[in-house]
């Protein structure tokens, strides 16, 4: 009896200790998941590429001072009114970047969700049961029974249940949750960017190909003209009958060149309309031949890169969900305390239910710990230990990727840039060639076929001229995305901004 009461004030006190130690543990928090700490690269001093390194660079430049960074709205740097305003178009009807926006507000309601985990859960209901007891259920002896006892019971019942996070899992289910809708925040910044970049390039490849389009409707109409001049050469016996051949084959082959001309710009004009949220059979941009060459871009310092690029960011968030997921997986060691309480008003008679005598209640902790479990935790820990090293290597390959593209975008560019000028020459002196050979021609020097060698020179070198110029500009429009754009990190929602209830007009259902 001694004995029995001694070990019942001793596992008393024991229960008192535990229910001590468990409010301090409470009151204090404990993360038991390893603590995040953002990789760090090391990024080159300048862009090997940079026409700043080069002293022969004689073509393109990048805008000064180094340090300097696009702001905003960046294509308004190519002064062009109509891509500006298909721009401010395309970020509001593109539905690409409405998914992407769809996505990230499914993120942030996802940090709602786990936060709700941080309190009781409560419920409340009501019921009715009406029951009757079996006859041949009782005493062995009874004798007699005609039938069994009937019964009703109202209840209306609540019931209260709490799972305090002890060991973080609900803080790290949080963090995790609210990284990924940065990370989410970050691929609909990246999404934007590509389809502004998108725009940029399929607007300037329409005005390359209006103005190849003009460039080959001169030359079908010179080449009319020629024929022309061969028949009647022909009819009056001044000429012979090849040259006429000659001129018809070669206003034949620019006609068809022409035409063909159509079809690329009218896939570019389509593409344009499905990012700006219209069917292609409704839209359509004017024709305006026109070249230019790229203006100075702020390039900025490489250190700058690593913050401006939103595929950069959203790599590091993810490295930050696996991160956070450790500690919620590491959470599975530790013993899961729940407080829980029911309570109501119960009666036979629905008039007594809300009677005081019809209360009853119930209150009380349990405590739970997986004794074994084949494996299933440290198998866990190291699935995210190993999805952690993977996003860690993820994040340094995007941060390669991102001093890739900058560099063969900048190379590209330069190259171009010089290459064009080059090429500008080559029109000069093919005009120029062409002159000569007409005089040539007209005094009786040289046959009709040099002056078409003399054409299709020209032809040809304006052509080149005329798609080079128009990939220099594709190139500058890659730089820039390949740049960041006009994003910056500090643009990235802060945890608390992702974990505020979003409006109405946010959470309302589309049509």
């Amino acid at each position: 009896m001694k004995k029995s009461i001694v070990l019942s004030r001793r596992l008393s006190t024991a229960l008192s200790a535990l229910t001590v130690t468990v409010f301090c543990v409470m009151l204090a928090g404990c993360n038991v998941g390893p603590k995040y700490i953002p990789p760090a690269m090391t990024a080159p001093p300048s862009y090997k590429e940079s026409p700043a390194q080069f002293k022969e660079a004689d073509g393109w430049v990048v805008a000064q001072p180094q340090d300097a960074a696009l702001r905003g709205k960046w294509w308004e740097i190519y002064n062009e009114p109509e891509l500006n305003a298909l721009e401010d178009q395309l970020n509001i009807d593109n539905q690409n970047i409405r998914q992407a926006f769809e996505n990230f507000m499914v993120a942030r309601a996802m940090v709602r969700e786990a936060r709700s985990h941080y309190f009781p859960t409560v419920s409340v209901g009501g019921s009715y049961t009406r029951s009757r007891a079996s006859s041949n259920v009782g005493s062995a002896s009874s004798t007699g029974a005609t039938g069994g006892q009937q019964s009703q019971l109202f209840s209306l019942p609540g019931d209260i249940s709490w799972e305090p996070d002890l060991w973080d899992k609900v803080r790290n289910t949080v963090r995790a949750s609210q990284y990924t809708a940065q990370l989410t925040a970050a691929d609909l910044e990246n999404e934007r960017l590509t389809e502004q970049a998108s725009m940029a390039q399929y607007f300037f490849e329409i005005r390359g190909q209006d103005e190849l389009q003009k460039i080959l409707n001169g030359t079908v109409e010179a080449d009319k003209k020629a024929l022309e001049v061969e028949r009647s050469a022909y009819d009056t016996g001044v000429a012979d009958q090849i040259s006429v051949v000659e001129a018809q084959t070669t206003l034949e082959s620019a006609q068809s060149a022409a035409i063909n001309i159509g079809i690329a710009r009218a896939q570019y004009e389509h593409a344009i309309a499905m990012l700006v949220g219209k069917p292609a059979s409704e839209f359509s941009i004017p024709v305006e031949p026109r070249t230019s060459a790229p203006p100075p871009i702020p390039v900025g310092l490489p250190s700058q890169l690593l913050e401006r690029r939103p595929d950069v960011a959203a790599a590091e968030r993810n490295m930050a969900v696996a991160n956070a997921q450790i500690g919620v997986a590491y959470a599975a060691y530790y013993p899961a305390l729940t407080l829980s309480a029911t309570g109501g008003m119960e009666s036979s008679a629905i008039k007594n239910l809300l009677d005081w005598p019809s209360r009853f209640w119930s209150v009380g902790p349990s405590v739970s710990e997986t004794v074994y479990d084949g494996g299933l935790r440290r198998a866990t820990v190291n699935q995210y230990i190993a999805t952690y090293n993977a996003d860690l290597a993820a994040y340094r390959q995007s941060v390669l990727i991102a001093f890739q593209q900058v560099e063969d975008s900048l190379a590209a560019v330069r190259i171009l840039s010089q290459q064009v000028r080059h090429q500008q020459e080559a029109v000069d002196s093919s005009q120029m060639f062409l002159k000569l050979e007409l005089g040539r021609y007209e005094t009786g020097i040289d046959p009709y076929i040099d002056v078409i060698i003399a054409q299709t020179t020209l032809l040809s070198n304006q052509q080149s001229l005329t798609n080079l110029q128009v990939l220099e500009m594709t190139a500058s429009v890659q730089l820039i995305e390949s740049l960041g754009g006009g994003w910056d990190r500090s643009q990235l929602p802060s945890p608390a901004q992702v974990t505020r209830k979003p409006s109405k007009s946010e959470t309302s259902i589309q049509h």
